[in-house]
C-alpha cells in the first residue's frame, strides 16, 4: 500500500518552511460557488436537488486495511450479511466464509492472528529469485534467465538504497524528537504560566544558552498559528508535535524493517498457499485488524452517518459499508485483491472502493479477471491514482484500468466499470491539485478532494489525512448517491456521468510532483475536471425527466398471400 507521508515538524525544523493554513472542516462536501470552497457540492446537492426524494440502499465495499465497526459514526451504516447467524461458527449462507457478518479479512488466520506488516513486491521478487540468481554468472546466462537475474540485481540494489535511506530518516526523526523535547522544556521554563502563543514566545529574551531552542520554538509556534493551530499550554503543543513525529517514525520504520526486509515473511499467519491463485475461503472475520486507521477514514468519507450530528458527514446518505480487509502495511497481494473483489460482487456490492496501489503486479491476470467479473455483474470500481507525484501513463499504479501484462504497451482493452481518481486541494488557484497526486492524460479520469480530509479513525475519533486514498472515496460516495437515487443507471453509465459532469478547467495549476511547473488539467487527465456531485445529480435528473422518443409505428399485418395452385 502506498501511503502519503508529510511531517509538519520536519518541514518546520529542517526546511524552515511555512505550514499550510487550516482547511475548512467538511470542505470536500462544500460548493465552489455558494461556499467558495472547491468541494464536490454534496450539501447543496441534497438541499436543492434531492430534498424530498428517497433513494434505495446501496452497498459499497471498502477493500482496505480494515474498519472500526464500532465507531460512533459508522456502526449504523455497516453492511450486515442477513443470511449469516453471528457467532455460531458456521457458514450459514454457504458462501465459503464463516461468520462473515460485515465482510471478511484476507489477512487473518483461522487462529485469530492477523498480518499487520508485509513486504513490498520488489522484496518478494528478490526473495523468489535469490536461489537462482545470487551466485549466478549473469554474463554467461541467456534469454529469460539472463533477464531475470539482471532484474534481480537491479531490484536488490534498489532495496539496499531505499532501506538505507529509511534508516537515515529514522535517525533524523530521533534527533528531532530530542530537539523538540529540549525546545519545549526551555519554553515551559521561560514562559511560566503563559500560553505558548506567537506573541508570548516572540517576546522571550533568552540567555545565550537558550537562544537556539527559543528560535526553534518561535519558528514552531508561528507556523502552527499560520495553520490555525494554537495551544493553551506547552504540554498540549508538545503532544501534537510528538504525535506528528511518531507518524513519520512509523512510516520509515515500516520501510526499513518490513517493506524492504528480505528476511521478513508474515504470510504463514494466514495459512494459505500464496502461490495458489485459485484458493478461496482463507482468512478470518476480524474486519478491523491491528491497524484500521486508513480503512476507517475511507469508510467515513463515503458513509459517515449524516443524521447523528457527530464528527463528520459522509458523502452518501443511504449506503452500507461492506468491510474487506486485504491491504496490509506493505504491498497488497494480487490474490487477496482478486478474492476481495469476487467477495464484494457475489455478496451484493454495487460499488467497490480501492484506495491502494503499487508499482508492480506479478499476478496481474488474476486481478484482471476479477475486474472483468465485476464488470459482467454491473459493479463499479473506484481506484485511487497514487501519491508519488508521477505520470502513471508512464509508470503504472496497479491495479490499473487496462487488461494485459503489467508491461503491456497495448492499453486498448479497458473495462467500462473502473474510474481512476487523482487528488485536488482545497486552496484552489495555482494550488488546486495536491502536490503528491499522480496524474496521467490517459490514466487519471478525474480529480476529487484529497488534502486535509477530516473523517473517522478508530476509537470513535476523527483526523485530517491527505492522499488520493481520500479522493477515491469522495468519488465512491458520489457514485453511491447516483446508484441510490437513480437505480436504473449501470456502472458504466455512472462512470460516464461523473466524468461528463466534472467541472472542467483550463486554468494553469502547479503540476504535481514539481515546485512551479504549470499545466492545465486537460494536459494531465482524461476529463480535465473535478468531480461535481451537484452537476452529476442534476444531469441524472434531466435524463430521468427528458421525454422518451415515440416508438416507431409497428408495421400493419398484411394478409398472407393465398397459396398458388400447383400446375397440372
Amino acid at each position: 500500500m502506498k501511503k502519503y507521508f508529510h511531517s509538519l515538524c520536519l518541514l518546520v525544523l529542517f526546511a524552515g518552511g511555512s505550514v499550510q493554513a487550516q482547511a475548512p472542516t467538511n470542505w470536500y462536501n462544500l460548493d465552489p460557488e455558494t461556499d467558495k470552497v472547491p468541494g464536490v457540492s454534496t450539501e447543496r446537492m441534497y438541499q436543492e436537488l434531492l430534498k424530498g426524494r428517497t433513494g434505495k440502499t446501496v452497498v459499497v465495499a471498502v477493500i482496505d486495511s480494515g474498519v472500526d465497526v464500532n465507531h460512533e459514526d459508522l456502526k449504523s451504516v455497516l453492511w450486515v450479511n442477513a443470511k449469516e447467524i453471528p457467532g455460531n461458527g458456521k457458514d450459514d449462507d454457504e458462501n465459503g466464509y464463516v461468520d462473515d457478518i460485515h465482510g471478511w479479512s484476507f489477512l487473518g488466520g483461522k487462529d485469530g492472528r492477523n498480518v499487520s506488516f508485509d513486504t513490498g513486491e520488489i522484496t518478494r521478487f528478490v526473495v523468489a529469485l535469490k536461489g537462482k540468481c545470487e551466485k549466478a554468472d549473469v554474463a554467461s546466462l541467456q534469454g529469460k534467465d539472463k533477464a531475470d537475474c539482471e532484474r534481480y540485481a537491479a531490484a536488490k540494489s534498489e532495496i539496499n538504497t531505499e532501506r538505507t535511506e529509511a534508516q537515515s530518516q529514522l535517525s533524523q526523526i530521533e534527533m528531532t524528537k530530542t530537539m523538540v523535547s529540549n525546545t519545549m522544556s526551555t519554553l515551559k521554563r521561560l514562559l511560566g504560566n503563559k500560553a505558548p502563543t506567537p506573541e508570548n514566545v516572540l517576546a522571550l529574551k533568552p540567555e545565550a544558552k537558550d537562544k537556539q531552542f527559543v528560535t526553534i520554538g518561535q519558528n514552531i509556534v508561528e507556523n502552527l498559528a499560520g495553520a490555525g493551530k494554537e495551544y493553551k499550554t506547552v504540554d498540549e503543543m508538545q503532544a501534537f508535535i510528538d504525535a506528528d513525529l511518531q507518524e513519520g517514525y512509523d512510516y520509515f520504520n515500516e520501510r526499513a524493517n518490513y517493506f524492504y526486509n528480505l528476511e521478513f515473511d508474515p504470510r504463514s499467519i494466514v495459512g494459505d498457499d500464496p502461490n495458489n491463485l485459485n484458493e478461496r475461503g482463507y482468512g478470518n472475520n476480524d474486519y478491523q485488524g491491528p491497524d484500521a486507521e486508513h480503512g476507517t477514514h475511507v469508510a467515513g468519507i463515503i458513509a459517515a452517518d449524516r443524521t447523528n450530528n457527530l464528527g463528520t458527514k459522509g458523502v452518501a446518505d443511504n449506503v452500507r459499508i461492506m468491510v474487506l480487509r486485504a491491504v496490509p502495511n506493505g504491498d497488497e497481494r494480487d490474490k487477496d485483491i482478486a478474492n476481495a473483489i469476487y467477495y464484494a460482487v457475489d455478496n451484493g456490492a454495487s460499488i467497490i472502493n480501492m484506495s491502494f496501489g503499487k508499482g508492480f503486479s506479478p499476478q496481474k491476470e488474476v486481478v484482471d479477471k476479477a475486474i472483468q467479473y465485476a464488470e459482467s455483474k454491473d459493479v463499479l470500481i473506484v481506484h485511487a491514482a497514487g501519491n508519488d507525484g508521477a505520470n502513471i501513463d508512464e509508470t503504472p499504479n496497479f491495479p490499473v484500468d487496462w487488461f494485459g501484462p503489467d508491461d503491456s504497451k497495448d492499453r486498448s482493452r479497458r473495462p467500462k466499470n473502473m474510474i481512476e481518481v487523482g487528488a485536488s486541494n482545497w486552496e484552489g488557484g495555482a494550488n488546486a491539485l495536491a502536490s503528491f497526486s499522480n496524474f496521467g492524460k490517459t490514466e487519471v479520469d478525474v480529480f476529487a478532494p484529497g488534502v486535509n480530509i477530516y473523517a473517522t479513525i478508530p476509537g470513535s475519533k476523527y483526523k485530517e489525512i491527505s492522499g488520493t486514498s481520500m479522493a477515491a472515496p469522495v468519488t465512491s460516495g458520489v457514485a453511491a448517491v447516483l446508484r441510490s437515487y437513480f437505480p436504473h443507471l449501470t456502472a458504466a453509465q455512472v462512470k460516464l456521468l461523473i466524468m461528463d459532469t466534472a467541472t472542467k478547467s483550463k486554468k494553469m495549476v502547479i503540476k504535481p510532483g514539481t515546485e512551479d511547473e504549470m499545466v492545465t488539467l486537460p494536459e494531465i487527465s482524461v476529463t480535465g475536471g473535478y468531480v461535481n456531485a451537484f452537476e452529476a445529480v442534476r444531469k441524472a435528473l434531466s435524463m430521468e425527466q427528458s421525454p422518451k422518443p415515440n416508438p416507431a409505428p409497428k408495421p400493419k399485418n398484411k394478409p398472407l398471400p393465398k397459396p398458388k395452385k400447383p400446375r397440372g
